[in-house]
């Protein structure tokens, strides 16, 4: 019996060696944890359950059968953040470049499948060649399998991707279809095709960094929704995350202790809005005086910066924001906003997780780059997303809500719940000086007629009170008092029931 235990003992050894000490030893060479160190950071310490530590590959093509590692390059089981459980899989470069094979597919399936029995969250940590070629199609079918999974998991249990090493060709698509991307910077990339095929095909020269680095993917292309200096950072804030979601569809999120007075007033907040009605501010100050601790979890924060999106708690529960950033393009929506605050109010409304809307939008970006680039389209996705979303809905006008932005920003007739406004709020079809020159054109030249004209406008419509009498403002409040009635507010929705009419799938404008 005890040889049988140590001949355990010695398979599980060679299991964790994965491609061997010299291959461990040029991971850490260049700046990158292990796939085994990577969850050991993850989870809660001790709590990690592994599946399938022996499975190995059954390929016997190009010597393949000399090649044979216990795992096949990738780690799978579940383990506890913060005491919950998750499901995750973890990806080997020490073995084989970490490449995808039929078996290696397998593995990562079945744990996505326990987790959509189970509901719990997945978690994917990429650190891969690609599909390994010498298994051919088998490998691209144990691609398409993966993708499968990603499609029956979407909107049943949270989907997290941390890209900490190469991901490229068909690898780019699993991650793709989850629900959030981080990227370790000067570490990982991401891309279709690589530099190599970029340049023979159309005689670019770029470097992999550039095409599809970390940097590039948070600000420019929006595949990425976080980038982090090292692994360890990266691993730190998926846990802060997974902290604040729900473990699948069906449960609500977590509520957390939390130290912060729910009747706390933020008198800074009276003087927020500046007195030039087109001098910027950061909006960033108020979601943070709003939040519990000033705590703000912020998505896609260098991409788009129009629009902020992130989760605060309130009273310690779970809440999505999407907030106009005046700072940046004076808070106009515009293509990517548009794209950007969509994606996330989905997600929250797929998870339960109530949403805070803050307004401060003087409409569309104007031009024909974005007018060509199909802003209608994409504006459209905004307001569908807040359209269908049956969650808590509570929103507050800061300042400026104008012409079709006013609508699509979670506005009554979205079936917003609470919808609040700021003594400083204008809402109406457009500024008033754009409004006199189309309302009093006949008057254009003479300045004292359309200054009068002007004036008229912004005292009869450049406040909350119009839009107020007519129900589309519940109430308008003092700025130092916006927690505690937002707050208050999500309280009274905690047991909302709204559904929408049964369809198969709706068909947002993509």
């Amino acid at each position: 019996m005890q040889d049988i235990l140590e001949q355990l003992e010695a398979r599980r050894d060679q299991a964790r060696l994965g491609g061997g000490q010299r291959r461990i030893d040029a991971q850490h060479s260049k700046g990158k944890l292990t796939a085994r160190e990577r969850i050991e950071v993850l989870l809660d310490e001790g709590s990690f359950e592994e599946f399938d530590m022996f499975v190995a590959h059954r390929c016997v093509d190009f010597g393949m059968e000399t090649q044979k590692y216990p795992g096949d390059g990738v780690i799978t089981g579940w383990g506890t953040i913060n005491g919950r459980m998750v499901y995750l899989y973890s990806q080997d470069f020490t073995v084989l470049g970490g490449s995808l094979s039929e078996t290696h597919a397998a593995k990562i399936c079945k744990i996505m499948d326990m987790a959509i029995k189970n509901g719990a969250p997945v978690i994917g940590l990429n650190d891969s060649g690609g599909a390994r070629i010498q298994e051919g199609v088998a490998a691209l079918g144990g691609y398409a399998d993966v993708f499968q999974k990603n499609v029956l998991a979407s909107g049943v249990v949270p989907q997290i991707s941390v890209i900490m090493g190469p991901c490229a060709g068909g690898a780019v698509y699993s991650p793709a279809m989850t629900d959030f991307i981080f990227m370790v910077k000067d570490s990982s990339y991401m891309f279709v095709t690589g530099p190599d095929v970029v340049k023979t095909v159309t005689n670019e020269i770029v470097t992999a960094e550039e095409l599809g680095g970390a940097r590039t993917h948070a600000s420019k292309s929006s595949v990425a929704d976080g980038a982090y200096e090292n692994d360890m950072e990266a691993l730190f804030e998926v846990r802060r995350l997974v902290d604040m979601l729900p473990l699948n569809n069906r449960e609500k999120p977590p509520v957390r202790p939390y130290f912060d007075s729910h009747s706390r007033i933020e008198n800074s907040l009276d003087t927020l809005i500046p007195d030039n009605t087109n001098a910027p501010y950061d909006m960033h100050e108020l979601v943070r005086k709003l939040a519990d601790e000033g705590d703000f979890f912020e998505i896609q924060k260098d991409f788009a910066k129009n629009i902020l999106t992130g989760f605060i708690r309130l009273e310690g529960s779970t809440v999505g924001v999407v907030a106009n950033q005046p700072m940046v393009l004076a808070g106009c929506l515009d293509i990517d906003a548009s794209r950007k605050a969509a994606r996330f109010v989905r997600f929250c409304d797929a998870f339960e997780i109530p949403i805070l809307t803050l307004v401060d939008v003087p409409g569309f970006l104007p031009g024909t780059s974005q007018e060509y680039g199909g802003v209608i389209k994409h504006g459209a996705k905004l307001l569908f997303a807040y359209g269908e979303a049956t969650v808590p809905k509570v929103t507050v006008i800061t300042r400026k809500a104008y012409g079709g932005a006013y609508d699509v920003m979670a506005s009554k007739h979205l079936r917003g719940d609470f919808n609040y406004a700021w003594p400083t709020a204008e809402i109406a079809v457009m500024g008033a000086k754009g409004a006199t020159e189309i309302i009093h054109r006949s008057d254009l030249g003479n300045d004292d007629k359309i200054a009068a004209h002007t004036k008229d406008y912004e005292d009869r419509f450049a406040n909350p009170f119009v839009a107020a009498e007519r129900g589309f403002i519940d109430e308008v409040i003092m700025p130092r008092n916006t927690r505690v009635r937002v707050a208050r507010a999500f309280a009274s929705l905690r047991n909302k029931q709204l559904s929408n009419p049964w369809k198969k799938h709706d068909n947002i404008p993509l």
